[in-house]
């Protein structure tokens, strides 16, 4: 088995793998193995096993990073045995029994609450539709990503990869916090989570946790110093 580690990067809703896409040259860069799949964005159950499918398939420890809904996603899929420490950007550290709308129904609401747009889609073998939730192209920029360049959030807009509405109240079957070490990036001008439910959660999760003056989408804002905790991250399992 292969002793070096592989960073898995899982996105979050209204976004896709290439919201990761400033932050992927850092790391292969300096030498680091990257894999960005593609998260469905269905159910938190479902996204989480299809992760888990895809850490099974890779050959050595794995450093699981989740950015937003990606952070509920890594909290359950993060228990598979070859991942070796967990990394949250601007993320959901659930604890297991608890939903997104749990954790963040504890705080005010961010300006994302009524930025959202709900939209019915056809769920194969039912009849009744199911909701995908999205942000408000126009509200996309200053909500999501306000200090990101504009030509670039323009595309972000209109190229997100919605969340189903059912994913909000699914909870966590476990919480990999509790048995792997975890890093975790606060944005502390987060417009999309309200900062203060990530310093809860990582607070309760014993997370080592800093604080980075940006928008939620801290990994196209500051690519380098998200890159420093994902290093320091590697280099804590590698010793």
């Amino acid at each position: 088995m292969s002793t070096t580690p592989t960073v898995v990067l899982v996105h979050g809703a209204f976004a896709d793998a290439s919201s990761f896409a400033r932050l992927v040259p850092e790391l292969l860069d300096a030498g680091i193995k990257v894999l960005t799949p593609a998260v469905p964005n269905r159910s938190l159950s479902g996204d989480a096993a299809y992760i888990s499918s895809v850490l099974r398939s890779i050959d050595g420890p794995v450093v699981l990073v989740g950015h937003s809904y990606g952070g509920a996603v890594i909290t359950v899929a993060g228990a598979e045995e070859n991942v070796k420490a967990l990394v949250y950007l601007s993320g959901y550290a659930l604890q297991e029994g608890e939903s997104l709308g749990e954790l963040q129904g504890r705080f005010p609401d961010s300006e994302l609450a009524s930025a959202l747009v709900y939209t019915p889609y056809p769920i194969e073998g039912s009849t009744e539709p199911g909701t995908d939730v999205s942000v408000d192209i126009e509200k996309f920029p200053d909500v999501f990503a306000h200090d990101v360049d504009r030509a670039l959030t323009r595309v972000l807009a209109v190229s997100q990869r919605p969340l189903a509405a059912a994913a909000f109240s699914e909870k966590a079957a476990v919480a990999a916090w509790r048995t792997k070490p975890a890093w975790g990036v606060i944005s502390s001008n987060d417009n999309t989570i309200n900062p203060d439910v990530e310093r809860f959660g990582y607070q309760r999760a014993g997370i080592k946790a800093v604080e980075i003056d940006s928008s939620h989408v801290v990994m196209l804002s500051h690519p380098k110093e998200v890159a420093d905790v994902i290093r320091e991250a590697i280099a804590a399992i590698g010793s």
